[in-house]
């Protein structure tokens, strides 16, 4: 039998980021991912986490854990699948480490992702928006960095990580005309602001004064704001929009629809979708497909340009009454 503890914790603390050359995002969240294992497999095989065996991680036990996190913690196909990526890539490390487990790790990479449908994305009107970036109060500390996050979620297209991490230095000195972008994957991005957009960053800078934390935008307590934080608020000015755009009561809105919605509308304004894939640091234009099977305008130029068959409408003729009397007498005889 072989600990997973001592394999695990180089895994994750080593080879990822030093061998592998993972950025701490990715670690984080492998890290996350084995931090659910972990406590499911304990819990399965009555042990503490730390007395777990790699020989405990069978195939069977990998199966039960991925309907679990579906089912018991309502998780996405999407984060099933990402789930079973982390255990592949750790069985790949022990293919080398612990030879014993070769048959193991053989049965594991066999486990298949689960299939995900290909839905259409949600995205808000140019309305909703408006309504949204006016929700956030523009006289206190809080509606002044509301203001911006939403402006800048909106104008950028960024993901949550983006826009959470990002830091002073993503600021050209003294302007605020451009912002530098880490997004996915390590690919940077620099893009220009709209004026808007730059009068909601300034004020929030005023509002956020000096202080030596690097991130761009803080809570009350002057430390970097967090994903739940983000949505919570976003949750709330969404319900202060409402009032103005009752719309917006009947979707679902998270900040990554802001990054959809940046992404339709920069599409119908320029109808390339080569320009939304740049805007929004896609790595190919595979990823960006998903917003032309939204964009209703795509499909009415297919139609325009595809005319219809010259084919006569037909019309109908009731029977006569002569027809109808000699179909009764030919059914009464038969």
């Amino acid at each position: 039998m072989t600990a997973l503890a001592p394999h695990l914790t180089t895994y994750l603390a080593d080879h990822l980021p030093r061998h592998r050359n993972a950025s701490s995002h990715t670690v984080a969240t492998y890290a996350h991912s084995f931090t659910l294992l972990v406590r499911f497999a304990a819990e399965q095989r009555r042990c503490r986490p730390a007395d777990l065996q790699v020989e405990d991680l069978d195939p069977d036990l990998i199966l039960a854990f991925l309907d679990h996190i579906e089912a018991a913690r309502q998780n996405s196909i999407s984060t099933r699948n990402a789930r079973l990526a982390a255990v592949r890539s750790f069985f790949r490390y022990i293919e080398y480490k612990v030879p014993a487990c070769l048959d193991q790790v053989l049965r594991i990479h066999a486990l298949p992702l689960k299939r995900t449908e290909m839905r259409l994305i949600d995205a808000m009107t140019v309305d909703e928006v408006r309504a949204l970036l006016a929700a956030p109060d523009r006289h206190s500390y809080c509606g002044l960095r509301d203001r911006a996050m939403l402006h800048m979620t909106y104008a950028c297209g960024l993901r949550a990580s983006e826009l959470l991490n990002m830091q002073m230095s993503a600021l050209p000195p003294g302007s605020t005309a451009t912002v530098r972008i880490h997004g996915k994957g390590r690919r940077e991005r620099v893009l220009p602001l709209w004026r808007e957009t730059q009068q909601a960053l300034r004020g929030w800078l005023g509002a956020r004064g000096t202080t030596t934390e690097p991130t761009l935008f803080l809570n009350r307590l002057g430390e970097p704001l967090s994903r739940d934080g983000f949505a919570l608020m976003l949750v709330k000015h969404v319900r202060h929009a409402a009032r103005a755009c009752p719309s917006l009561l009947s979707k679902r809105i998270t900040p990554h629809v802001l990054r959809h919605s940046c992404a339709a509308h920069t599409l119908a304004a320029t109808g390339d979708i080569r320009k939304v894939s740049l805007w929004l640091g896609h790595a190919s234009l595979q990823s960006t497909e998903v917003y032309l099977r939204a964009d209703p305008v795509e499909k009415l130029a297919i139609l325009a340009a595809h005319t219809a068959p010259g084919v006569k409408a037909g019309r109908f003729k009731p029977p006569s009454d002569k027809l109808l009397a000699m179909l009764a007498n030919a059914s009464n005889s038969s």
